[in-house]
């Protein structure tokens, strides 16, 4: 791992890159790796009628989860300031992340499989492959994988299994609950008996002998079996 210095991983709300690269850039910021986790949107409050002070306040409080998780895992965190209102044309979109892929000197990138029920994961999908692209055909050596979550499971194949030691484990989890909706304080999805369950999966399918995550290539970028 120690020839990977800059890694992001993307996710298009918040929790999303803390769930999809958190296991695996534990790993690398230990190696001394700068890991950044960026939200490309921030979620809403669901109420129609909710007073604007009240959104403002919701906003505030997901920039503040934002980096206390990422500050529990070792990296920093960027807003690229869009709601889910005013996403821009996927060529925009791409185009900002290829630039900025390219000025801080990125080598690994980790965002959502295509195979999403939600519309800003895919989009978040098409963006950063499109970029990732661009930079591997003008001669980067930058690399892209796709994590597992939930939301993004049709067609997901796990390729890549990584074994986390306890520590590791642990420290993941308890970035993931500084999210309220981690917690089950926004809906009543089990985040926290679904990832603890899932790594128990994979462990099962890798033949690990610990709790494991699963990452998948992008083959249509990657030339060569790593």
């Amino acid at each position: 791992m120690s020839e990977i210095k800059r890694v992001v991983s993307i996710g298009a709300h918040s929790l999303d890159a803390e769930l999809l690269g958190g296991p695996i850039m534990l790993k690398y910021a230990k190696d001394g790796a700068h890991c950044t986790y960026i939200h490309v949107t921030q979620g809403r409050l669901e109420d129609p009628n909710a007073a604007e002070e009240a959104k403002r306040d919701y906003l505030q409080q997901l920039l503040e989860q934002n980096k206390c998780a990422a500050k529990k895992l070792n990296g920093d965190t960027i807003w690229l300031g869009y709601v889910s209102s005013n996403m821009p044309s996927l060529e925009e979109f791409s185009l900002r992340l290829e630039q900025y892929f390219a000025d801080e000197k990125v080598d690994l990138v980790i965002t959502h499989w295509r195979g999403s029920m939600h519309p800003r994961h895919i989009n978040t999908h098409d963006a950063v492959t499109n970029a990732v692209k661009r930079l591997r055909e003008r001669g980067s050596s930058i690399r892209l994988v796709y994590g597992e979550t939930f939301e993004d499971l049709v067609g997901f194949i796990p390729q890549a299994y990584f074994k986390l030691e306890p520590e590791e484990i642990e420290q993941w989890f308890t970035g993931l609950r500084e999210y309220s909706v981690f917690r089950g304080e926004i809906n009543d999805f089990p985040y926290n008996d679904y990832y603890s369950t899932i790594g128990k999966v994979r462990q099962i399918e890798s033949n690990n002998n610990g709790f494991t995550v699963a990452y998948m290539y992008a083959s249509l970028i990657e030339n060569k079996l790593w």
